[in-house]
């Protein structure tokens, strides 16, 4: 069973109509990249993905139960969408991290809310805390930032800010990871050690969606790869097939004009 099953969404925004019919699957351990051009519909199908956005027609369903229905008011009430969200882990293309916090707090502090709500939370507060810590360093650990754990975002380069944005996204252990254009904000130097993280994160199998516009890695990294072209998706399928070999004219022409760069 796929861990993620994406049936008919469609989203208007008044006249214009951003996406339609958009399905695909995605399953356990998948890294699934989506290509193509500004204003295709690619950043609204992440938004859509994470609630951030309400499709206005179509069902998203993850290990097989459906968390979103269009035709059913019960699956939109906010108090549900704000447990559904955490199914999905989205790291933004500008960092969003609080500049007030240090890039520890900013991979906490969402669980540190969280676990606010457990009931044994006051009896436990100091051990939960200091789990949540200990975790968090690791994660930053991981991301190859463990002497940065307790400097701000205005002390850490772009680079370094992006990985302290996927160690937040990782923090909530989401079903999905999901990436906004991760590198598009990073100067060329600092788009490897980016791409190098996500890398590490499909060798092991993490379960991921990465909208992307670099196409080499999309060919080398993602198992399989949609194109999206205004608001449809035109082409879907190995990644390398697709990339190298489209069967659709409009795949060509895109990868015509961006190349694998």
């Amino acid at each position: 069973m796929p861990i993620l099953e994406v049936n008919h969404i469609e989203k208007h925004f008044g006249e214009t109509r951003v996406l339609e019919d958009i399905s695909f699957n995605l399953e356990q351990g998948q890294a699934l990249a989506i290509i193509g051009s500004s204003g295709s519909g690619k950043t609204t199908l992440l938004r859509c993905l994470n609630f951030l956005e309400t499709p206005d027609s179509g069902t998203i369903a993850v290990n097989g139960n459906v968390i979103f229905d269009a035709a059913d008011p019960s699956t939109q009430r906010e108090s549900e969408v704000r447990k559904k969200r955490l199914h999905f882990g989205l790291v933004f293309q500008s960092f969003n991290l609080f500049p007030q916090y240090t890039a520890l707090k900013n991979v906490t502090l969402a669980k540190e809310l969280l676990s606010q709500e457990r009931p044994d939370f006051k009896q436990n507060k100091k051990q939960i805390l200091e789990g949540i810590e200990a975790e968090g360093l690791e994660l930053l650990n991981k991301m190859g930032l463990s002497q940065r754990a307790h400097h701000y975002p205005k002390q850490l380069s772009g680079g370094q800010q992006q990985r302290v944005a996927i160690a937040r996204a990782l923090a909530l252990h989401p079903d999905i990871l999901c990436f906004d254009e991760p590198t598009s904000a990073l100067d060329p130097e600092l788009t490897g050690e980016v791409l190098k993280v996500i890398r590490s994160l499909a060798e092991q199998k993490t379960t991921m969606i990465i909208v992307t516009h670099e196409m080499a890695f999309a060919r080398d990294v993602a198992d399989e790869v949609i194109f999206m072209d205004r608001g449809i998706i035109v082409e879907q399928g190995n990644a390398r097939q697709v990339i190298e070999y489209p069967t659709q004219e409009r795949t060509r022409q895109f990868l015509a004009r961006y190349g694998e760069g």
